[in-house]
Formats: C-alpha cells, structure tokens, sequence
C-alpha cells in the first residue's frame, strides 16, 4: 500500500501491467491505470479496499504533483469515496490511511469527512510508528521503541502516528477482532467476560508497527510514502480473511497491500500510474511468493517466527535509534535522503 501518483507518464493500455498467480483462481493484477476512472470497470465488489492517497503535503512522488489548492484536493478525495462506494461489497471495508502534519492537523479529518459523504465511519485506528514507554510511572528510565523523523521546531513535537479510518457503507460490518489479537498478559483474565474463553483480547484501536530499519533509502523502499506490509495485512485480517475475497488499492505504490494479500492468498488488483513502482511492487510481490529473505524496509509480523525474537529496545526516544538499541545519526542513501524511515514530511 502506497501513496501512488494520479497524473504524470501515460497509462499503459491493453492487459496489466503484472498479473502474478498466487493460487487456484487468484493472482496479484497491477494496473497502469487511473484508479479513479478504472476502478469500476476493473473491479466487481471488492471485500476490502486498503489504501493511502497522496496527502497533499507536496511529498515528491516519481508522477504526480502533490501540491493542490485545498478545496481542489478535498474535491479529489470525495470521489475517490464515491468511487468506492460504488463498487465496495455491501459488507465490505474501507481502510483509508491518512496523516496529518503538525501546523494542518484537521487534514486527516477533513479527508474523513469526505469519505463520509459516501459511506460510515465505522473505526478509528491510530498507527503508531514509534512511542516511549516510561517504566516508573513517569518518573523510571524510558525505553523508545520504532523510527520517528525528526521535526526541528519550537512549536511541534514529532509526529509519531498516522489515522486508519475504517469505512462500511452502513457501519455494521462484523469484524474479526481476535484476527490481530494479543495475549492476556494476567491469565485469570481468560474467560472473565461474558463470552467464550480465549487465549486473546481484542488489540484496541491503536497498533504499534515500527518500520524496519534501513541502510539505503534508493535501494531499500523507493517511494517517499510507504509503510510496513503489516499495516495492511492487519487490516485484510480484522476484516476477516476468510471473508475478502478480493482487496484493492486504488493507489499501490510500491506494493505493500499487494505484498499483504500474496501473503494472506487474497486475490489483489492494484492502480499506480507510476511505472517504477509498479515495477518494484512486482518484484516485492514475486520475493514473498518465492519466500526469499524479506526486503530490509519490511518488519515482521506479530505471530510470524521472526516477530517472536526479543528485540533490543533503543534508549532514551531523543533521536531515531538503530536496530541494534542506540541512538545513531543516520545515514544517506543515493538520493541523499536520511535513511531511517520517516512519515511523509
């Protein structure tokens, strides 16, 4: 999932640009397309739409400028919701990815407004990318966890979250919470409530998923907006795998809702009109279909082997910290970038 371009380089006409099987009557399809105006006819129903539209934060995207006077753009977003409500599943979920930035804080809910002409807001889920834990109360050491870019200012902290907003079109679609749920950490919790016992509680509406650390921003995740596969994974998973018989993702990037389906053996259509990432969200397609070492811009996935190994925590949450638990100055890639993972500036 990614925030992927609407106008730049012509659209390739004819088939997809990748179409990559992934099981009996199921397959990756990437299209250089528009979504907007081929979403209806490329789709019949999806079960769930997982997406992040450019934010219009003038983020420097390969085809696409993202720089628009506001009403035009909120104008934008309202079609993308009518778009999907027209062609979502009457039990279907939209996840919408949205972040906000310090000094236009209302952005996020102003999209959400938007997508509200045309379907329910159903769930508020909060991202977060990195949080400090105090360990005495406020008073013990503190241990920092995941990547935050850093905001020099003295009126702002640093943005550490983004919004997923969970749209339905009447508000009532059963979700599986247990899907992404976590163990009771006081087992006499276990069958306490008034429901069948389980060896899981529901995991809230905020999700931690750190990015992974990275080395070289041109080589390791070439897209100025990406986040881990896991978010979207999460998503497919609370709406019910078994239930989405297809996702899309009217703006793909580099592939990390296409890589979540491959992995989930979801059917998957996905819009980019960027050529480059199209490219690149086939290849991260065909390497987790190969199971081939996973991408270092990617992090595990809770319940996967690797997401059991304990982790090192950075110290101290002042400055972007390594995967090995201390603070580091970052390093620069190709494009002359930091290189530890950042939301959208």
């Amino acid at each position: 999932m990614g925030r992927g371009g609407r106008a730049g380089a012509p659209a390739r006409t004819g088939g997809p640009f990748a179409r990559i099987p992934i099981g009996p009557g199921r397959s990756v399809r990437l299209w250089q397309e528009d979504a907007l105006a081929s979403l209806p006819r490329r789709v019949r129903r999806p079960a769930v739409v997982v997406t992040s539209p450019p934010y219009n934060r003038r983020v420097r995207y390969a085809s696409y400028a993202d720089a628009r006077p506001r009403e035009e753009y909120l104008a934008w977003i309202r079609r993308l919701g009518e778009v999907v409500a027209g062609t979502l599943a009457p039990d279907g979920s939209f996840f919408l990815n949205v972040g906000g930035s310090p000094s236009d804080p209302w952005m996020p809910w102003d999209v959400a407004r938007e997508i509200g002409r045309a379907l329910v807001l159903q769930n508020v889920l909060h991202w977060v990318k990195s949080i400090a834990i105090d360990r005495g109360g406020g008073s013990g050491p503190s241990e920092a966890f995941g990547h935050y870019k850093p905001l020099g200012s003295a009126r702002y902290v640093h943005g550490a979250h983004e919004y997923v907003f969970h749209f339905t079109h009447r508000g009532d679609v059963p979700i599986d919470r247990l899907a992404i749920g976590v163990p009771y950490r006081d087992r006499s919790n276990v069958g306490r409530w008034r429901r069948p016992p389980s060896e899981l509680r529901c995991r809230g509406n905020t999700w931690f998923l750190p990015y992974a650390t990275i080395r070289d921003r041109a080589r390791d995740r070439p897209h100025p907006a990406t986040f881990p596969v896991e978010l979207p994974e999460w998503c497919v998973r609370l709406h019910g795998v078994g239930r989405a018989r297809q996702v899309v993702d009217p703006f793909v990037g580099i592939g990390a809702s296409a890589v979540a389906a491959a992995r989930l053996g979801v059917d998957f259509v996905g819009f980019d009109l960027d050529a480059g990432y199209l490219a690149e969200a086939a290849r991260r397609v065909r390497a987790e279909l190969d199971g081939r070492p996973r991408a270092s811009g990617t992090s595990p996935t809770p319940g996967r082997p690797e997401a059991r190994r304990r982790r090192r925590p950075s110290r101290g949450g002042s400055t972007p910290s390594s995967a090995s638990g201390g603070p580091r100055r970052p390093s620069r890639g190709r494009s002359g970038s930091p290189a530890w993972p950042s939301c959208p500036p």
